[in-house]
């Protein structure tokens, strides 16, 4: 997911999201231990947009106190 389709979302919207891209990442985790993880590159960007969405959020919360 690209920051700026992120940055059009209100901060309750990036945090329902950030939790089911954990989620997400929790179940790629446990396929990928099984070995059923086909792209195992899914991993790496579950992770990045979870990056991305917690610093789009403290922007904004940084913002909202000066």
């Amino acid at each position: 997911m690209k920051a700026s389709e992120l940055r059009e979302l209100d901060v309750d919207e990036l945090l329902r999201k950030k939790a089911e891209l954990k989620d997400q990442l929790f179940k790629l985790r446990f396929q990928h231990e099984l070995g059923q993880l086909e792209n195992a590159a899914k991993v790496q960007t579950v992770r990045r947009d979870i990056a991305r969405i917690e610093t789009i959020v403290n922007e904004i919360r940084a913002k909202a106190k000066a």
